[in-house]
């Protein structure tokens, strides 16, 4: 069985049509088409089947695609893994939310220039879901990513993850407040709520909570940058979470959540098959020796 027409069948799954298999890959749709064809002769399944204009999975197909994704993990494995007692080198491709960086990798990256100056890292800031989608295409090879217990992520079956640290939220409220007082979430069903602009998890969190207290959140506000939420609800301009162990101005107080609680967990995500590459071992060995319940910095 040709391993570049399980890719592209995978990728064919994932994209839903063979067009955009064809842009993605620099092929023609019409190569895409009988590749995938091809791989229906090797299998002796159909492995497609007509809507329309378009093409969809047949039963099958989805199942091969499914497969497919363990058998080019574990032949990306094999490649990787030639020569595992090589000393690592290369270009280490890491991208992740604030803090995570902050917290758990920029430690590592000192070490490294230390330590392993043939690995280079090349940091970027992305939201998980932004993280997940660069994963799958190959444009990362480290995630750094987050969720809530109330939220939890879906990276998906190519991806796996591996827990860092955990974390307690709480609500953040403009001072004074009962400081270290459990939040009755439903003594805020009239406030504006502030959630993130680029990640959906505390939105749901907000929702869940709000649930829970038998209302509907009225959410106005989306802000990525917690010194901003910070300075909304210092304005009276809403309320919204934030990081139990995370230093705040003396106007804003962040009450504990206790039933029930919302935690954040870090997590390090790599491609399937993938983490057996010398530099990112490394890496992931350091990251993980870390593994601890830690309240993030600013």
């Amino acid at each position: 069985m040709d391993t570049r027409r399980l890719h592209l069948l995978l990728e064919l799954s994932r994209l839903g049509s063979m067009r955009e298999v064809a842009e993605t890959h620099q092929l023609t749709t019409s190569t895409v088409s009988q590749q995938i064809a091809a791989l229906a002769k090797e299998t002796g399944a159909q492995l497609v089947e007509p809507v329309g204009r378009r093409v969809r999975l047949t039963p099958a197909g989805r199942r091969l695609a499914d497969h497919a994704v363990t058998i080019l993990a574990a032949v990306d494995a094999a490649r990787l893994d030639l020569d595992p007692h090589a000393e690592p080198a290369g270009t280490l491709r890491v991208g992740g939310f604030a803090t995570g960086i902050r917290v758990s990798l920029l430690p590592v990256v000192a070490e490294l220039a230390r330590t392993h100056a043939r690995v280079d890292v090349v940091i970027s800031e992305y939201e998980p879901v932004e993280a997940f989608a660069l994963l799958a295409d190959d444009e990362l090879d480290l995630a750094l990513t987050y969720d809530y217990n109330l939220a939890p992520a879906s990276p998906g079956a190519a991806l796996e993850a591996v827990p860092l640290w955990s974390t307690p939220w709480g609500l953040g409220v403009p001072a004074p407040a009962a400081d270290g007082t459990p939040a009755d979430v439903a003594d805020y069903a009239n406030s504006t709520w502030i959630v993130n602009s680029r990640n959906t998890a505390d939105e749901d969190a907000v929702r869940t909570l709000a649930s829970l207290a038998g209302f509907t959140p009225r959410i106005a506000h989306q802000i990525d940058s917690l010194d901003l939420v910070e300075d909304l609800i210092t304005a009276g301009y809403g309320v919204g979470l934030l990081p139990a162990g995370r230093p705040t101005r003396s106007e804003v107080t962040v009450l504990p959540l206790a039933d029930p609680k919302v935690v954040l967990t870090a997590y390090a995500v790599t491609r399937r098959g993938r983490s057996t590459w010398a530099p990112l071992r490394l890496v992931l060995d350091r990251l993980t020796a870390g593994r601890r319940d830690l309240p993030p910095a600013t």
